[in-house]
């Protein structure tokens, strides 16, 4: 089957379908739709042709894109028209979840299938609150009980919606950990000690009061004693006095 049958019906297929389709799906339906032709769309003919509806869409031209979003393709408009999109959708758009939300979402979405306790065990606080609106927004499900632990508690996962939102396909697409805390850590500056020329090493000593002194260090000293401001400690110092 040529890729010129097989475009037009994916483009239809994608702009009509109320959820993501996964190519899978789009082989299913094209070859239902083209059951007549006795030559088949196969996986890899049905790919190329995804391929070239990418690369038409994804020109400057158009407004909009294929893209692999929530677990199959989809048609989303380009980020650049978000303030222009936005405009249809009123209040829609600005809807933010709470922190106290966003953090059992966190929780949820790098812990899952997990419990309520076991939320509430990494935040410190109660979480029924926000967990009901996580599923009233449907970016978390129940997907069961947990038949190991005691009184059988609730198991939460991210649902479709959460990945469609944000633009994954599963939770392997989420950054990693590392990743996130990285951007927030202030790595060390390694200094080159050729660019420095210092006229003298210097130790420090901690004073009875808590005080840092810093004292030369010279080659051959063995041993550097702090300096002592009291009358006693200097007549000892003077070789003459001393004697």
């Amino acid at each position: 089957m040529e890729l010129s049958q097989i475009i037009p019906h994916i483009q239809a297929l994608v702009f009509a379908s109320e959820k993501p389709l996964t190519t899978l799906d789009l082989v299913e339906l094209v070859n239902n739709a083209l059951g007549f032709i006795e030559d088949r769309a196969s996986l890899d003919q049905v790919e190329a042709a995804v391929d070239a509806v990418r690369e038409k869409y994804g020109s400057e031209f158009y407004p909009f894109e294929l893209r692999q979003s929530g677990g199959g393709w989809q048609f989303l408009t380009k980020k650049e028209f978000h303030k222009t999109i936005a405009q249809l959708n009123g209040d829609k758009f600005l809807k933010r979840l709470s922190t106290a939300a966003m953090e059992t979402l966190a929780i949820i979405a790098y812990k899952q299938p997990i419990t309520k306790s076991e939320i509430e065990a990494i935040r410190g606080v109660n979480c029924d609150y926000s967990i009901q609106k996580l599923l009233e927004k449907d970016l978390v499900v129940i997907m069961g009980r947990n038949e190991n632990a005691p009184g059988r508690p609730l198991l939460y996962n991210t649902s479709q919606s959460f990945m469609d939102y944000f633009g994954i396909n599963s939770s392997e697409d989420l950054p990693k950990i590392k990743e996130v805390l990285a951007d927030q850590m202030v790595e060390p500056t390694l200094v080159n000690s050729e660019h420095f020329e210092m006229e003298e090493e210097v130790i420090l000593v901690v004073s009875e009061s808590g005080e840092l002194i810093d004292y030369p260090l010279a080659a051959d000293d063995a041993e550097v004693k702090p300096e002592n401001d009291s009358p006693e400690s200097s007549n000892n110092d003077d070789p003459e006095k001393s004697e």
